[in-house]
Order: C-alpha cells, then sequence, then structure tokens
C-alpha cells in the first residue's frame, strides 16, 4: 500500500511547477495552482458524496483538488460506489503531473473499493465552448446517460481580464455569458454543466461579490446556484503564498436548483488547515465559523445581487444596523458619477498651474481633511483649458459637491474618504478627474446643508465597516455607492445644518450617526465592539508582544481576561481567572466570534503562553503547582499589566508605558519564578531528567526524544538538548569530544544530537520551531561544526505537523530527511539514494 497520499504527491508537482521557469507564463495566465492543505478543506465542504459520482476538475493544473476529494471519498464512512474524474489542463508540464497524480487517484481508490475511472482533456475548457456547441464531453446523450451533468464541481479557476474582442469573450459569449474574467466564465460554464443538487466547491478572487462589471454574472450565476458555504483568509497573501499572490480569495460551496436556507461563514487567518482527530470536521488551527440567513448574504430587493459577507457577531450587527436606512440616492434627489476627466483624452488642454482660459481640475490629491487645497504642487495637473474638446466633460462650477477616492491602498485605515467641494474656486466650470466619485444634482452641486450631512454620513465608521463587507478589493466605484442606502433627506439636512462648521472627530462623526440609529434599533453598537479590539492590538503592539501575537485573536483573549466588554471603560478592568474554554465562551458573547473547538490549543500555544512569556497575565496564580493538563488551569492578568492597561486612553498612558518597558527585565526575573513549577520534564537517560522552558518548541524536543529517536534509532545515545530557556538543557560534552568533535555550546549548535552507534552516526535534529528547517545555508554551517566528526552525519529537520511543514518546503535542504510530530512513524526523505543514512564528504 502507498503510504504517501495522492494530494501530497499532486503537493510536489504543484511546488516543483512553481520553481520551474514557465512559471512566470503561467502567472501571466493567471495560473495559481491550490496547495494541498486548501484543496483538503474544500473537500470536506462537500455535503453529499454517496452514490455514483461525477467530478469535474476544469482547471486541475497537477491534480491537487481532486486528488484531495478522491482522499475523502476514500476515507468515508459511506463511500460512493463509482466516481469518474473527468479532468481539463492545459499546460503540457502540469498536463504530464495531472497523469501522474490521477494513477495514485486511482490506486488509493481501488485500495478502498471504490470504482473508479478518468478521463483527461489536454484543452482550454472555455475554448472548448468556443463554437457555441457543446463539446463532446457534454453532449446530450452523455449527460442523458449520466443523470444530467455533473454531481461535484471542484474548481481553481484561472484569474486573468478579458477583453471584448477576445477568443475567450466570444465562446462565452455564444454559451449565453457577458464576463470580463476567466474565473467567473469558468465558474459559468462548469455550473452549467452540473445536474440538479450538484454542488460546486471554488476558491476564486472576491471581486465577483460587487461592481458593475459582474452584475449579469452574478444574476446569472446565482438562479442556476445557491450559496451554503463562504470561507475568508483574513491574511490575503496566504492562500497561494508559495506564488507571491495578493489577491483576496474566498472559497464557496454551492448547490444547484435548491431553495436558500442558511450560509455558513468560517475565517481563517491563514492557510494550515488540518483534520480534527475529535471533530473529524478539516479546520484551520484559528477558524472562526458563524451562521447567517441566506437573505442576509444576497438580499432579495437588492437590484445588483451584491454579495455581503458578515463573517461575525459585529459584522452581522453592522448590517442590522444600517438596514435602518433605507432611502435611495435616486429618493434622495442625488446622484454619484466617476470623474468625467480622463487624462489622457485631454492631455493636450491639460496646465500644470491656472491661467486665463483654464478652470480648475480636481485630483485625489486636492482633497485633504475633508476640503480642498488647490492649487497644489503636485505632479497632476491644477487646471484644464476650455476647449470645445474639454468643455463637454465640465461641469458648471454652482453648489456644493460631495467627493469620494477611488482608489485607496489596502493598510489605508478607511475605504470611504468623502470631502467638500463648495464651488469655491474661480471660474464657471470645475473638471473632476477620473479618479474621483462625485455627488451630484443634475452635473451642478447641492445645497450646503444636505452635502455636509451627506458627507458626515459618508466619513461614519458604520459605513466604512459596511462596505468592507461586500467590497472585497480596494476600489471604490460610483455603482458600490449607489448600492448603500442613506438618512432620508430631511435627516441628512437637519444632520447638516446642525454641524456645519464644526470640525469633528471621528468619534463625534459616529456618535451623530448613532445617535439617528439609537431610538430605532436595540442592543450593543458593533462600532464599540469593533473599536475595543483596536484598542486591543494597539496595546498589544505597544506593550512588546511579537508580531505573532498582534492579531484579532490576542486582541479578544486580552479583553476576555480584562473583562472588558464593548461598551465599558479601560479604567474599569476586573481580573477574573479564565481558562481558555471560558475565554472562548466570553469572546463568543460579547465579541460574536465564534471560534471552532480545535483554535483552543492555537489560543493556548499562540497567544497565553506568549502572554505568561511577556508578563502581561500569570498561569495559575491560585495554584501554581497545579498539573499542566488539568482542567482547572486558568490565567489571570497579571498586577503590573493591569495597572498599564487600565490607563490606555488618558493622560497617564505614556507614562504608565514607559514605566513597564523600563522594567520589564526586573519583573521578568520575578516572573521567571512561579513559571519554574510549569517547565516541561523530558527523561533523557534512564536515571536524569531535565526541564526545559513551556512552549512549543520543548514540546517538539520532548517528543523528537520520546517518539522520533525510539522509532528510527532503537538504542541511540542522546548527546545533546537545547532549550529556548537557558539554552543548554542537556549535554554530555566529553562524549562528543570522545566522537572527534570539540563545541562551543553556546554557539550554532542542533537543538538535538544523538549517537546512533548500530550505525555510527551522529544525527544532528534541527526543530522548525527554533531557526527554522536544516536549509542549504545551515546544513553547510552544521557540515563545519561537526567537520571532526569520526561518525557519519545525518541531517533531520522536525516539524510539529505536516501543515506547518508546507509552509518550509522551499526551504529544506537536499539530502536531509524531515520527521511530523504528527506522522511519528513516517520519514520524509529529500533526494539521493539512500533513505535515512548520512551521505560522506565529498560524496554527490
Amino acid at each position: 500500500m502507498n503510504t504517501i497520499a495522492p494530494a501530497d504527491t499532486a503537493d510536489f508537482y504543484r511546488f516543483d511547477a512553481s520553481l520551474r521557469p514557465d512559471a512566470t507564463k503561467r502567472a501571466m495566465l493567471g495560473q495559481y495552482m491550490t496547495p494541498t492543505p486548501i484543496g483538503r478543506f474544500m473537500a470536506s465542504l462537500f455535503a453529499d458524496i454517496s452514490g455514483d459520482l461525477r467530478v469535474l476538475d476544469p482547471g486541475a493544473g497537477a491534480g491537487s483538488l481532486t486528488a484531495a476529494l478522491a482522499e475523502r471519498l476514500c476515507t468515508a464512512e459511506v463511500r460512493p460506489r463509482l466516481v469518474e474524474f473527468v479532468c481539463y489542463e492545459i499546460d503540457p508540464v502540469l498536463y504530464r503531473h495531472l497523469h501522474h497524480t490521477l494513477q495514485e487517484v486511482e490506486a488509493r481508490c481501488k485500495e478502498a473499493r471504490v470504482g473508479v475511472s478518468r478521463r483527461v482533456f489536454q484543452d482550454d475548457f472555455i475554448l472548448s465552448h468556443r463554437d457555441g456547441q457543446q463539446p463532446e464531453l457534454f453532449d446530450d446523450a452523455d449527460a442523458e446517460n449520466n443523470g444530467g451533468g455533473f454531481t461535484h464541481v471542484i474548481l481553481n479557476p484561472p484569474y486573468r481580464k478579458i477583453n471584448t474582442g477576445s477568443e475567450h469573450r466570444a465562446a462565452l459569449r455564444r454559451a449565453g455569458i457577458e464576463t470580463s474574467n476567466l474565473y467567473t466564465g469558468f465558474m459559468f460554464l462548469a455550473a452549467l454543466r452540473l445536474r440538479d443538487s450538484g454542488e460546486m466547491v471554488a476558491i476564486v478572487p472576491r471581486s465577483f461579490c460587487n461592481g458593475l462589471y459582474f452584475k449579469p454574472f452574478r444574476e446569472q450565476f446565482f438562479s442556476m446556484m445557491t450559496l451554503r458555504h463562504i470561507h475568508l483568509f483574513e491574511a490575503r497573501d496566504r492562500a497561494f503564498r508559495d506564488d507571491a499572490v495578493l489577491q483576496e480569495n474566498i472559497i464557496i460551496h454551492v448547490v444547484k436548483g435548491q431553495r436558500p436556507s442558511n450560509v455558513t461563514i468560517t475565517t481563517s487567518h491563514g492557510a494550515a488547515f488540518e483534520t480534527d482527530s475529535v471533530h473529524g470536521a478539516c479546520m484551520a488551527e484559528d477558524m472562526t465559523q458563524w451562521v447567517v440567513s441566506h437573505g442576509s448574504v444576497i438580499r432579495a430587493d437588492d437590484p445588483e445581487r451584491f454579495v455581503h459577507i458578515a463573517a461575525n457577531g459585529i459584522e452581522q450587527g453592522i448590517v442590522e444596523r444600517m438596514s435602518h436606512f433605507k432611502a435611495t440616492l435616486r429618493e434622495l434627489g442625488v446622484e454619484v458619477s466617476t470623474g468625467p476627466v480622463v487624462q489622457f483624452r485631454l492631455r493636450d488642454d491639460l496646465r500644470a498651474t491656472p491661467e486665463d482660459g483654464a478652470v480648475p481640475l480636481l485630483y485625489p490629491a486636492h482633497f485633504q481633511g475633508g476640503a480642498v487645497s488647490w492649487p497644489k504642487a503636485i505632479r497632476k495637473p491644477n487646471a484644464i483649458r476650455l476647449s470645445d474638446k474639454s468643455r463637454k466633460w465640465l461641469w458648471p462650477n454652482k453648489g456644493h459637491f460631495v467627493v469620494t477616492r477611488r482608489f485607496t491602498s489596502k493598510e489605508e485605515h478607511r475605504r470611504i474618504v468623502a470631502s467638500l467641494y463648495a464651488s469655491d474656486l474661480p471660474g464657471e466650470l470645475v473638471g473632476f478627474e477620473n479618479h474621483l466619485n462625485v455627488y451630484h444634482v443634475d452635473r451642478k452641486g447641492m445645497p450646503r446643508s444636505l452635502a455636509v450631512g451627506l458627507r458626515l454620513y459618508l466619513n461614519c465608521s458604520l459605513v466604512d465597516r459596511f462596505f468592507r463587507q461586500f467590497n472585497g478589493h480596494t476600489q471604490v466605484n460610483a455603482t458600490d455607492l449607489r448600492s448603500l442606502c442613506y438618512p432620508d433627506r430631511a435627516t441628512l439636512e437637519r444632520i447638516g445644518r446642525e454641524n456645519d462648521g464644526r470640525t469633528l472627530s471621528q468619534q463625534e462623526i459616529d456618535n451623530i450617526i448613532e445617535g439617528e440609529i439609537c431610538h430605532m434599533a436595540d442592543g450593543g453598537n458593533p462600532i464599540d465592539a469593533q473599536g475595543k479590539i483596536d484598542d486591543a492590538l494597539a496595546i498589544l503592539k505597544a506593550l512588546g508582544v511579537p508580531p505573532g501575537q498582534q492579531n484579532v485573536r490576542s486582541a479578544l483573549t486580552l479583553l476576555t481576561l480584562i473583562d472588558l466588554k464593548p461598551s465599558d471603560s479601560w479604567s474599569g478592568l476586573k481580573r477574573p481567572l479564565r481558562g481558555i474554554t471560558p475565554i472562548m465562551d466570553c469572546i463568543r458573547e460579547h465579541y460574536g466570534r465564534a471560534y471552532a473547538p480545535n483554535t483552543r490549543e492555537t489560543i493556548r500555544r499562540q497567544t497565553m503562553h506568549q502572554f505568561v512569556e511577556a508578563g502581561i497575565a500569570v498561569y495559575n496564580p491560585d495554584d501554581p503547582s497545579r498539573p499542566v493538563n488539568s482542567p482547572n488551569a486558568c490565567y489571570q492578568i497579571s498586577d503590573e499589566a493591569a495597572r498599564v492597561i487600565s490607563t490606555f486612553g488618558t493622560d497617564e498612558w505614556e507614562a504608565a508605558l514607559d514605566g513597564w518597558l523600563g522594567e520589564r527585565s526586573t519583573l521578568m526575573e520575578r516572573w521567571a519564578r512561579p513559571r519554574q513549577m510549569q517547565m516541561i520534564p523530558v527523561k533523557v537517560a534512564v536515571d536524569t531528567e531535565i526541564e526545559l522552558t513551556p512552549g512549543p518548541h520543548s514540546e517538539l524536543i520532548r517528543d523528537i526524544i520520546d517518539e522520533f529517536a525510539p522509532r528510527f534509532m532503537r538504542g541511540a545515545e542522546l548527546i545533546y538538548v537545547g532549550d529556548t530557556g537557558d539554552k543548554v538543557g542537556y549535554f554530555q560534552e566529553h562524549r562528543l569530544a570522545e566522537l572527534g568533535v570539540t563545541v562551543d555550546p553556546h554557539g550554532k549548535m542542533p537543538d538535538v544530537v544523538l549517537y546512533f552507534g548500530e550505525r555510527n552516526w551522529l544525527v544532528l535534529v534541527e526543530s522548525v520551531t527554533s531557526h527554522g528547517p536544516v536549509d542549504a545555508k545551515r546544513h553547510n554551517e552544521l557540515a563545519e561544526l561537526f567537520a571532526g566528526a569520526t561518525p557519519s552525519l545525518v541531517y533531520v529537520t522536525a516539524f510539529p505537523s505536516r501543515a506547518v511543514m508546507r509552509d518550509y518546503l522551499r526551504d529544506i535542504s537536499w539530502e536531509t530527511e524531515v520527521w511530523c510530530a504528527d506522522a511519528p512513524s513516517h520519514l520524509i526523505h529529500f533526494d539521493g539514494e539512500r533513505f535515512l543514512g548520512p551521505y560522506e564528504r565529498g560524496e554527490t
């Protein structure tokens, strides 16, 4: 039986292809292959895998998605009787890899007693429809004989814009869809080929969820398909990390021809998915889950068919609060348009500075702090000459306009930033450049009170947060602004009159809009909750926690440690004793984030451990001798951290923070004493036990000694163990000298050194949790450090899990071994003709 899963084989092919010279060409074509952990998660989303199945993978790549689905089919309690895999791949290198993957898929299915067949096409999935007829694969007789189409589609399509006159656009037009990107073309054609109740799981850009260009696709796709599940990646660079893709991707699960019900929305920070041995589900270590009605995701009264994604209670609260505003722009008597002046069309009329015969031309750079700064010393023109060509693109310089930028960066605090232009610049006409959106009344300005009220509304945090839920990119289009609902005109005019001429902070703006809602809505303000999370992130960063803990999960953990609810003040924090499960319960109750059960260990290892190390929290302060695995284990905010945090937002904060940072070394020594009781014991000899500093690194060291060594080198002698606390946990320095090596134990030693006398090997094990894997640089360092060794050298990298290993595949040196603690009976060998053995010096 083959012990390597087909999806892992496909992942190696995928990774190899990403390093080849033609990978750049694939990137130009929009081809980004799916890492296996994501593929396994996608396969886990299918609801029905019983009966006889027909599976379509129309952009198969190296076969990662098909292999992941095959693995699930072969391990299910109730397995299908027969499955046919149909795959398309146009790239010749990937096509060869795909054949090898499908051979392993077929073998795996036969081992599981699942009947299997496969059909592979080296063809362009879209262009196979270019003659306006179904390709041979989809002819009517074939569809009828197979129950009307495919039962399942698993899909990672290419992402690339397609021009109106292109061959792909023509083929899609004949197939019945007008769309501007390959990925939506793939989704539409694949949906057509599904039978009723057939399921599709796809990883695609989020951009289809809104915008004018994708409206025809949304209308037609969601008339066929019903949403069941959406998964979001909080870090947009994680889904296709090896390809350095910054596209914001989502995973969707849709079913054909079914009535809408609820939609499950999950999130994860990264792409490290694992199958939970307890719950049997494929989850990420930091996954949250939220269930909402289908009507709150795609609203029945929305003519644009936008997809609104509220991933947690805070975001759902924002949707509900926005629902109290019901006026459309048409009802307000206002329009919003993209600025009509396109620079390259009117290049001859542009002027760097004002002059006779020219009128003001406004760019995004002219708007600062909500007002206009003109003229301005910038690279853009400040004016435009009046001519027969330019005049039709200019508007009357009359009334009050509200202006927003069309483009923002991903890192900017706000998407919608509205400014006021009061037509107070010289000239009868004015030009608005194409990178602006302009609110107007028949190309003229509106009354001042309406404009001031509209600007304040657009600048409130509620609108900005709501906008981000359906807009998955940094562009703010006029179509998106038209889709918003607004307070009625009388309300906007009253807000404008009452606040005209005032300089308002963001909090004051938010309070004004909240005041309009509070008499209509029950419950807390979700903006307060989000504000507390943002503040907690700022506090953690100021306290100096590592970057790995500067995230929402850690911010929420801090808030629950001090029992701070969204409406509470920082000065009112408390110091309850709380275990991990109560922490998760409080996060769900007060901040609307429902973390999956397997996240318990993530919070413990990746947040609370670092909080204790930093002195922010104390472990088991009521009973420091409590065992590590006790169900009563608990944490409490430390006295010192509580005193500092309670001053946040006051004049005392800076001084308190300076005191904290100045005393950290003294405080760390004080906190170290009770932490000594938490040390991880490791037995290194019959009568010898050492204690290692608690944390993931020491747990992996213990696994290396207790699990790796007995399996692969029984009877080996432990020579050295490193520790993150005092570096050296155990060292037989004299024994290493007998083996020909004299080293400085405080130098660049590996984490574990073993002598396997039966083979005369000196085994150097590097834990990835300390300084990374044995890469080429580290291989050379260790070879030089142990150059005098009389035994032969074996190099091993230890990982806590295969999910972690995949993040380092690119770096691992050839002629080394890899061991994963979550699969302790297996080794992975990197190249060479021997498995788990040394290469003599100079040997190639």
